[in-house]
């Protein structure tokens, strides 16, 4: 399998992820031009770098081995649910972190309902950090990305439409893919989301995952057009590629 390197890890090669890519929920659109993709992928987060005065940092945890047990409180002895890493669009697993309490860590978890957390053991993980943080306006169809307060880039946005919202909430990048068409409806590269659409169960035989993702019609940006996932530009999706992590803080919000 051929992999591609990009600065937050590796891609599924395209065969493969043409395979995937037409079952994430929340990204059809009702133009006719689709407007999603189910994100698969390898992207891990970049190396923790040094603390900076200053900036917001969130940390990062990946997950160490094949699978990981999270608990509903720390310290508890039963495992609350048990997670396999790679996730099921084959990239490594990662959350964000809310909290740390000795050996324990609490996470925001990739499931139903959105926002959430559990206890994972910090001897699972290991942890990374990141200053950037995405945040999504759906009232003023724009996204910012942040370097702790200082902005480094804005954009327009699409987002769900009528019966099937962008659902407000805290996320982060779960993975990243890069589709076999860039000139297609899903764009250049497509970041999955650790949220989920509040009205679509199932979606296409994926689960309805939410995503940020590019576009093939640029004109569309501003409305609301899709099923639930963010739409942005090919250049926006292009730069935030290269530069954004997989664990990646996404808010959007109310």
């Amino acid at each position: 399998m051929r992999q591609v390197k990009i600065h937050t890890g590796t891609l599924l090669a395209a065969g493969l992820i043409a395979g995937l890519i037409a079952g994430l929920a929340g990204c059809g659109s009702s133009d006719g031009g689709g407007s999603g993709a189910r994100p698969s992928g390898t992207g891990r987060p970049v190396a923790a770098e040094p603390q900076r005065s200053g900036r917001q940092r969130a940390e990062i945890a990946t997950v160490r081995g094949r699978q990981i047990a999270v608990h509903k409180q720390k310290g508890d002895g039963a495992a609350w649910k048990t997670l396999a890493s790679p996730n099921a669009m084959g990239a490594t697993r990662v959350f964000l972190v809310e909290a740390k309490d000795g050996g324990w860590l609490k996470v925001l978890l990739p499931v139903r309902p959105n926002g959430s957390t559990g206890w994972v053991k910090a001897s699972d993980v290991t942890l990374s950090s990141t200053s950037h943080r995405v945040e999504i306006d759906p009232r003023a169809f724009t996204f910012t990305v942040f370097d702790g307060d200082r902005v480094l880039r804005t954009g327009k946005v699409a987002t769900g439409e009528g019966g099937t919202p962008t659902p407000a909430g805290r996320y982060y990048f779960t993975e990243l893919v890069k589709p076999p068409n860039p000139g297609g409806a899903y764009g250049a590269y497509a970041f999955g989301l650790s949220g989920f659409s509040p009205t679509l169960k199932t979606f296409a035989g994926g689960p309805g995952q939410l995503a940020v993702h590019g576009t093939n019609k640029a004109s569309a940006l501003g409305s609301r057009v899709s099923h639930g996932c963010v739409r942005v530009g090919n250049d926006d999706i292009t730069w935030m590629a290269k530069n954004l992590a997989i664990g990646t803080p996404v808010v959007v919000k109310k």
